[in-house]
């Protein structure tokens, strides 16, 4: 079950975070904190979708607005939020991920954005997917492939 996120489901997300950036989880202290995806969350912007079976959080995806004085991996503007998506190692491949991206992109058409952004490692599986998504690369930025799509 997909269901909007809420800020109880913050410290959730907020341990995704190494496996969504498991390439960044050394670089914990990197000049972009992975936290900043999550750090007090509910600013205007902040929009989350969790996915759920038997009771237990498995996956999230979530989006967030980020400021040119404080881009985040994968930052494209100001306008232009940037999503993050992870699932729990033991439920990947079960087409959660697909049907987190489709709650967060509708979430993202309802709120009126152009497009989204994301970063992803260059060598990673995950580029095979976004790109059937519709994601196209604009390019590199802090040692990640940014990709992004039109709403």
């Amino acid at each position: 079950m997909i269901r909007k996120g809420s800020q109880a489901d913050v410290p959730f997300m907020r341990s995704m975070l190494a496996h969504a950036y498991a390439w960044r989880v050394n670089q914990f202290e990197a000049e972009i904190p992975l936290t900043r995806y999550v750090d007090n969350w509910g600013r205007p912007g902040d929009v989350a979708v969790v996915a759920t079976e038997g009771g237990h959080r498995v996956g999230a995806a979530w989006f967030r607005m980020f400021r040119d004085n404080e881009p985040a991996y994968g930052f494209v503007d100001e306008q232009t939020p940037e999503l993050t998506i992870a699932i729990v190692p033991s439920r990947r491949g079960h087409g959660l991920g697909q049907e987190l991206l489709d709650g967060l992109l509708a979430r993202a058409r309802k709120e009126e954005h152009q497009q989204v952004s994301l970063s992803v490692e260059a060598d990673s599986p995950a580029v095979g997917f976004y790109e059937r998504n519709g994601f196209e690369r604009t390019g590199e930025l802090h040692g990640g492939l940014v990709m992004k799509r039109s709403l």
